[in-house]
């Protein structure tokens, strides 16, 4: 009989190491970095404040106190990547599957901060108004929120998006209201909810589509051409209730038109939608200026009640905000019941989900396919009415912004572009980024190009954090 060899002590796996008070990253090229990220700060800071002419004492007291505070964090954060990362790693060749696994596993994280340094470093340099201590105060604070909601919203995990862009909206506003004088008055919070209401309007029919794996590039031609041509119309004699019937039915139809040759020819949608839109508005401007010397504007007078609907001083049943904040909040909670409790609501998500599955339990992709559409050019043409009469004018390029507005807001708050997920609730917290983002712009003084280039900026780590997300057709 052979002796069995001695049984060993069972193994206990390896404790994770606890983050010491001083937290030092194990990479040298980490700790360098970060060091070079506080100096960079700090000093910005520091050339801030004599800019400012503050006490010395006060400047360097500062630069110290923002140094130490800023590594101290890159240190403490850089130390949970690379703890989460060794946890994770396995035993064979172990230095590189953690490096790996540090940016695989935050690489969306990084890629954000990073973006945001950038853009603060460069309005700073190129902006003189925008250099201030409490602009760097309101920079180191986003970027904290920003790590607070990545890190956190992995708990959320049927409603990351949501979680991250209320936690951005309200570090937007808690930032706006102590860098801005006046930023939570009255008239202020009615213009940020007035144009959060005609983006929010457009971004119905769009966040439908989106929701079916299609795009609707023609949305700022119809606001355009129903701008002018409701116009048009009511100076040509036809009542005025009349004319604006009349133009929510054609942008219907344009909308049916844009469905029904998008379904067609699968896969164009971008393509389809941004053709009928020129031609949409090409027409119109050809049909409007017949006469007239100002070809893609039309002068008139706006009737008294479209100019109460979306003036600023427009009453609501006695109350001093516009009826269109009302009319966005009706048409929100009606698309946010309809998709999460009809029939209707539960076949575009079938459809954008899986289209071959939908087909065979009998849902119709091209009767929501081409309805989508449908609404999508009905509440485009809605915008248009309701943007004549905050304007007062009709003009053609009025649409122009909403090109690139309505797809940040359904991309910010979340809507797959692939179909499938997301939803109109999502998307009127992007449109509240936006707008509260643009009044916090606006207020530092930065023009309306800078503020597309922090917009362009700000959808690349949503469109990646979404991203990472399996396609809902990948757990069917």
């Amino acid at each position: 009989m052979t002796d069995l060899p001695p049984r060993l002590p069972p193994q206990l796996p390896p404790r994770e190491p606890r983050l010491q008070l001083i937290p030092i990253p194990r990479s040298g090229a980490v700790v360098w970095l970060n060091l070079s990220l506080a100096l960079i700060v700090a000093a910005i800071g520091f050339g801030l404040g004599f800019g400012q002419e503050m006490k010395a004492q006060d400047v360097i007291l500062s630069t110290v106190v923002s140094v130490a505070v800023l590594l101290w964090l890159l240190n403490y954060i850089a130390v949970i990547f690379e703890t989460r990362a060794a946890a994770h790693a396995e035993p064979v060749a172990e230095t590189a599957p953690q490096q790996e696994g540090l940016w695989r596993s935050n690489r969306v994280l990084i890629i954000a901060m990073v973006l945001l340094l950038a853009v603060y470093l460069i309005v700073t340099a190129t902006v003189p108004e925008f250099r201030s201590i409490t602009n760097l105060i309101a920079f180191l604070l986003l970027e904290a929120i920003l790590l607070f909601a990545f890190k956190v919203s992995g708990y959320f995990a049927s409603g990351r998006s949501a979680f991250i862009g209320l936690i951005v909206l309200m570090a937007l506003i808690v930032i706006s209201s102590f860098t801005i004088e006046g930023f939570l008055s009255g008239p202020n919070i009615k213009a940020i909810l007035l144009f959060a209401a005609f983006l929010g309007i457009a971004c119905i029919g769009q966040t439908l589509v989106a929701l079916m794996g299609g795009l609707d590039l023609s949305i700022p031609f119809v606001i355009g051409a129903s701008n002018i041509g409701l116009l048009f119309l009511i100076g040509l004699g036809v009542p005025s209730f009349a004319a604006a019937g009349f133009v929510l039915i054609l942008g219907g139809v344009i909308g049916f038109i844009n469905g029904v040759l998008s379904y067609k020819l699968q896969g164009q949608a971008l393509i389809m939608t941004l053709g009928m839109g020129f031609a949409v508005a090409g027409l119109t401007q050809i049909l409007t200026s017949i006469g007239s010397a100002y070809g893609g504007n039309v002068f008139g007078t706006v009737p008294p009640w479209l100019q109460n609907l979306a003036a600023m001083n427009g009453q609501t049943f006695g109350l001093g905000f516009p009826p269109t904040i009302l009319i966005w909040i009706v048409l929100a909670v009606i698309v946010i019941v309809a998709l999460r409790y009809s029939a209707y609501g539960r076949y575009i998500y079938a459809l954008g989900g899986n289209r071959r599955s939908a087909k065979l339990i009998g849902v119709s992709e091209f009767k929501y396919w081409t309805l989508a559409y449908t609404l999508s050019g009905i509440c485009a043409a809605l915008t248009g009415s309701l943007l004549l009469g905050w304007s007062g004018g009709g003009f053609i390029g009025v649409g122009d912004p909403y090109l690139f507005t309505t797809l940040a807001a359904v991309v910010i708050g979340g809507t797959s572009l692939a179909g499938g997920y997301g939803g109109y609730g999502f998307t009127v917290i992007g449109v509240l980024v936006l707008q509260v983002l643009s009044s916090f712009l606006i207020g530092v003084g930065l023009n309306y190009e800078w503020q597309q280039f922090i917009f362009g900026l700000l959808i690349l780590p949503m469109v990646a954090l979404y991203g990472r997300s399996p396609h809902i057709r990948a757990q069917v």
